[in-house]
């Protein structure tokens, strides 16, 4: 059922906010993204597309608002040149989601961890990564089944900082179900595992004391702000000078005065926030998949990362001050070196397989807020390409983009440049990972 559901009418976009039950159990608040230009057209002549962005933390799906706002746009732009063409019409079907424990999902009756509906929840990546699979299994894939296209259908996913840990694991969980794989300024590591407890609720007294006060520190306003600070390079990204949203009533704004790091606080005002934020302290990372099952060995992210069988886009903030371009090269000379290898040799890359690396200049953590229409015009041709993503044109030379705060460059990271990496930028790397 949907939830509300919102229409830019110039513009002929619609936003559906909806919820999910996870494991018939917790309500889980998800978004849909689409045209409504296509509406009574044939269904024979639409391909369906869809598209899943994951968010960082701490957010929830309003942080992906101008993203689906400008994929859409470029969308519209490019049917109006295919109906001049005759070519048959692909219509973006764009998702976001908010993991349980994040954004409006959480689990019914919270009680900071003591309910019967959290009893032994626990908020770890191996729960938000069944979470996404039952997701993309029970709601994206059903609903994107379009006569044109009889063959199996598959998303690609987007993931920013945390979103791109996840969705690198999940690639390699489900990879014939991805389409595939964009990767923001995404974090190679999750899960610190502290001793003590298994970060099932209820909590233990220390554990809990801990995650009440520490959950109080992060989410003031002050805290905040200066977070994002560090995260972008542009304030006026994000402190309200301009509207961020897709529609202004589809995130509980008043206008265009209110803050991301007022978004950002307004998910933390449940019962549920302390005992979550204590969970994911003590959570384990990923468990790597066997191909049949979870193991007890912590999941490799740069292992995981050589052996995907999808193309895989990198699309950096260059300016972001905790996954920096030395993060980024590693990745690619990961996915390019693991391509190299034999193709039998315990399952790494073939060389068929795309990998590019486009840096995105003056922006920091979140490209997919600072910078939402330089990523739009480089996701649509990735996804557009379909085939031959090895070549297919995603910059131009001096490649620059006005975003309503600045100008953004755009530039492709060679091979040979991400090789070459510095003293200092190898235990950067390292030292993130």
């Amino acid at each position: 059922a949907i939830d509300s559901q919102h229409t830019e009418t110039k513009n002929k976009i619609q936003l559906e906010l909806k919820t999910w039950m996870f494991r018939n159990k917790f309500p889980i608040a998800y978004e849909v993204a689409k045209s409504t230009k296509n509406a009574n057209s044939n269904a024979d002549d639409v391909e369906i597309v869809p598209i899943l962005l994951l968010n960082g933390f701490g957010v929830g799906s309003f942080h992906q608002h101008s993203l689906m706002r400008q994929l859409l746009l470029l969308q519209q732009q490019q049917d109006e040149e295919n109906e001049r063409s005759s070519s048959s019409k692909r219509e973006y079907v764009i998702y976001g989601i908010d993991y349980l424990g994040q954004g409006k999902s959480w689990p019914s009756n919270c009680n900071d961890g003591d309910s019967e509906d959290e009893l032994d929840l626990g908020y770890s990546a191996d729960m938000w990564l069944d979470q996404l699979q039952g997701f993309i299994e029970e709601v994206i894939l059903p609903s994107s089944t379009s006569n044109s296209d009889n063959a199996e259908k598959k998303v690609h996913l987007v993931g920013n900082s945390v979103g791109g840990y996840l969705s690198t694991i999940l690639t390699s969980r489900i990879p014939t179900k991805i389409s595939s794989l964009t990767l923001m300024n995404a974090t190679p590591v999750w899960g610190l595992n502290l001793p003590g407890w298994n970060g099932r609720l209820p909590a233990p007294p220390l554990p809990k004391i801990v995650g009440r006060t520490l959950f109080d520190v992060i989410r003031d306003l002050d805290t905040i702000d200066k977070y994002l600070e560090a995260a972008y390079v542009r304030r006026e990204a994000f402190d309200g000078t301009y509207d961020d949203g897709f529609h202004r009533e589809c995130d509980g704004s008043v206008g265009a005065s209110t803050t991301l790091g007022q978004k950002i606080r307004g998910c933390t005002m449940g019962k549920g926030g302390h005992a979550a934020f204590a969970s994911i302290l003590w959570s384990a990372p990923a468990s790597e998949f066997d191909g049949e099952k979870l193991t007890s060995t912590p999941a490799d992210f740069y292992g995981t990362l050589e052996t995907l069988p999808v193309d895989v886009l990198l699309l950096f903030g260059a300016d972001d001050p905790w996954c920096t371009p030395a993060v980024a090269k590693r990745m690619h000379t990961t996915l390019t070196d693991g391509g190299e290898n034999d193709e039998n040799d315990g399952g790494r890359r073939n060389a068929s397989w795309a990998q590019r690396y486009i840096s995105i200049q003056n922006v920091g953590h979140c490209p997919n807020h600072e910078a939402p229409h330089a990523v739009a015009r480089v996701l649509s041709s990735w996804i557009d390409a379909s085939s031959g993503r090895n070549e297919a044109p995603l910059v131009f030379d001096n490649d620059q983009i006005n975003e309503p705060w600045g100008v953004v460059g755009l530039r492709e990271v060679s091979i040979e440049e991400s090789r070459d990496l510095g003293l200092m930028d190898k235990i950067v790397s390292v030292v993130a990972s």
